[in-house]
């Protein structure tokens, strides 16, 4: 997309059909049952929150007094994108190859890496991603090292067991997945994980990575862990990163 006119990165607003018309797509569901109030009491709250000539486009009955919509509504809010700067990992991004050559080479033997959905996560489509041996997005998962033993556990594993098969396995690395919570349940699941891991005094002795579609770098360091991965994230990025932290932590070995 080519801009005829320069954007002011000061004041960025959202983009619907011209440059800084606030244009933004909202989706909400109200606990009312459906019908004409419905609509205009979306209507409203799209006003009272701020927005500016709110459109509902869609409206759907969802049955037991809840009721969908979708509208446009015009923002008045912009943001200063230059003062934004996000916190972020900065290893070096390698491909499979190459970190399987550096692994062999370099740290001398195989990284044990063991994962898992802790708690109540039932949803393994993040963990699988990353460790089952198809991957994901042509992208090949852990699994598929030759450098590397990877354990998926699987999903709703408790803390307890997951420490259990690192500390039996003796670990390098344990890779927590999570997916869909309700009421950040999310937050205390990866909260108690560093908690046991303090507790028993093994905080300092695996590495501990979080990952899923509401982690992020800065969340996880915030939580205890050594890492966050979010969103777009492929199993050579983990591997990386764990080969990465083991060399310069010294853990190699004389093969």
């Amino acid at each position: 997309m080519v801009f005829l006119t320069v954007v002011d990165l000061s004041k960025v607003r959202p983009y619907g059909d011209t440059l800084n018309d606030g244009i933004v797509q909202l989706s909400l569901t109200l606990p009312v049952p459906f019908g004409e109030e419905a609509r205009e009491a979306a209507r409203r709250w799209a006003l009272d929150s701020g927005f500016q000539d709110p459109k509902i486009v869609h409206a759907q009955n969802l049955g037991e007094n809840f009721s969908f919509f979708v509208l446009y509504a015009c923002s008045p809010v912009s943001v200063n994108f230059k003062d934004i700067k996000v916190p972020k990992l900065s290893h070096e991004r390698l491909e499979k190859p190459e970190i399987e050559r550096r692994i062999h080479k370099l740290l001398g033997r195989r990284i044990i890496v063991v994962g898992a959905c802790i708690e109540s996560d039932a949803h393994t489509v993040g963990i699988d991603a990353i460790m089952n041996m198809k991957g994901y997005n042509g992208h090949k998962g852990l699994e598929s090292y030759q450098e590397i033993q990877a354990v998926n556990l699987g999903a709703q594993v408790s803390c307890e067991e997951l420490l259990a098969k690192a500390l039996e396995l003796s670990a390098d690395a344990l890779l927590i997945s999570q997916i869909v919570t309700q009421k950040s349940l999310h937050l205390q699941n990866l909260t108690r994980m560093v908690e046991i891991l303090e507790l028993e005094g093994l905080r300092e002795r695996f590495l501990l990575i979080a990952g899923g579609p509401r982690i992020t770098y800065e969340l996880a360091k915030e939580l205890g862990y050594d890492a966050g991965f979010g969103p777009g994230t492929y199993a050579e990025d983990v591997a990386g990163f764990i080969l990465e932290q083991l060399l310069a932590q010294g853990k190699t070995s004389i093969r």
